[in-house]
């Protein structure tokens, strides 16, 4: 279905954003891949999709290196045909103790990461007549949670813009929405569990259970490939009147 098209995948060097490459790339979607730690292994899996594949190194809190990096997107493929914008950080604590830097850093990689990629990838996309930017907020995009105030700041606002780019390009073949996780079964979280079940002594599941159980009423994961699979569907011909919606998929999360 995406054959001849490019994504961009921005922090797509392990879970969610790895889920969502690949489920790009299995549509026959190059995919130009970003983000730290291991690139040779979260690549080749992409590759062996059949796919071209690229990867830029920028740091997603830098315009110049988000610049570049798209930049770079054009002159391997042509244009970004499909910009997800996945990069995040977080940090928890009080707003009374929270500390500048982190807020900073939080809110130029969350929010304004995505404002510097979709103003770059916009001119070629309306050019072309067709273009698909995708931006992974949270459910805390649309509730909020104590100890999370940057983060859930920054989800608010990449909501926000979600719907101003929609409706700016709202006659066009351009589109933007939002996806809204709630708790995504990624390895980092998988060491939480992990982590949480020998310091209390109970099994896995239990675990999990007390994890989820606070705020997630299906007391279960989403997983990196149900949230490729949606952004599949953004892409999709079904998804052609589908504008500005913040989409969550968190097991009931925000319908509490």
């Amino acid at each position: 279905m995406l054959k001849d098209k490019t994504a961009l995948v921005t922090g797509s060097t392990s879970g969610i954003g790895l889920g969502i490459a690949k489920a790009l790339a299995a549509q026959g979607a190059n995919i130009v891949m970003n983000g730290f730690g291991d690139v040779a292994g979260p690549r080749a899996e992409v590759a062996a999709l059949g796919v071209q594949t690229a990867y830029h190194p920028a740091d997603m809190s830098k315009p110049d290196d988000i610049a570049a990096m798209m930049a770079y997107a054009a002159e391997q493929f042509g244009r970004v045909d499909i910009l997800v914008n996945n990069a995040g950080i977080q940090h928890v604590a009080r707003v009374e103790n929270f500390s500048v830097e982190r807020w900073d850093a939080i809110v130029a990689i969350n929010l304004s990461s995505a404002f510097h990629t979709a103003r770059l990838a916009l001119p070629a996309m309306q050019a072309a007549g067709w273009g698909r930017i995708i931006n992974v907020a949270s459910v805390h995009g649309l509730v909020a949670s104590v100890e999370k105030a940057a983060y859930i700041a920054a989800k608010h606002g990449i909501v926000g813009l979600t719907k101003v780019i929609a409706l700016e390009n709202a006659t066009s073949g351009v589109t933007c929405n939002a996806i809204c996780p709630g708790w995504v079964l990624t390895p980092l979280v998988q060491k939480q569990v992990d982590a949480k079940a020998a310091a209390l002594g109970l099994s896995n599941q239990d675990a999990t259970k007390l994890l989820l159980g606070e705020k997630e009423p299906s007391l279960q994961f989403t997983t990196p490939e149900e949230l490729g699979a949606l952004a599949v569907f953004f892409c999709s011909p079904a998804g052609n009147n589908v504008r500005g919606v913040a989409w969550n998929m968190d097991g009931g999360w925000a319908a509490q």
